[in-house]
């Protein structure tokens, strides 16, 4: 950027490079090919986890998983 040229915040540039100091600031320039990527894993993660939990209910839900269960509790509360 050449100096006294008017940034994205309407200030005269002194001489600094508003992108650079950005970017050592850590945060997201238009140019960083990472941006979202955050947002892309807890999309991917969520997906999974709903597809575990309805895997997991499909199982719960069977006569032979209905009946260990049942098994088990019966047991429990004969034994008081």
């Amino acid at each position: 950027m050449e100096q006294g040229t008017t940034t994205r915040t309407g200030h005269e540039d002194e001489g600094i490079d508003q992108d650079r100091l950005a970017l050592a600031a850590g945060a997201p320039t238009a140019f960083d090919p990472e941006a979202g990527m955050a947002t892309a894993e807890y999309a991917i993660a969520t997906l999974a986890a709903a597809g575990l939990a309805g895997l997991l209910i499909a199982i719960l839900k069977s006569d032979a998983v209905r009946g260990l269960i049942e098994g088990v509790v019966t047991s429990a509360f004969s034994i008081l």
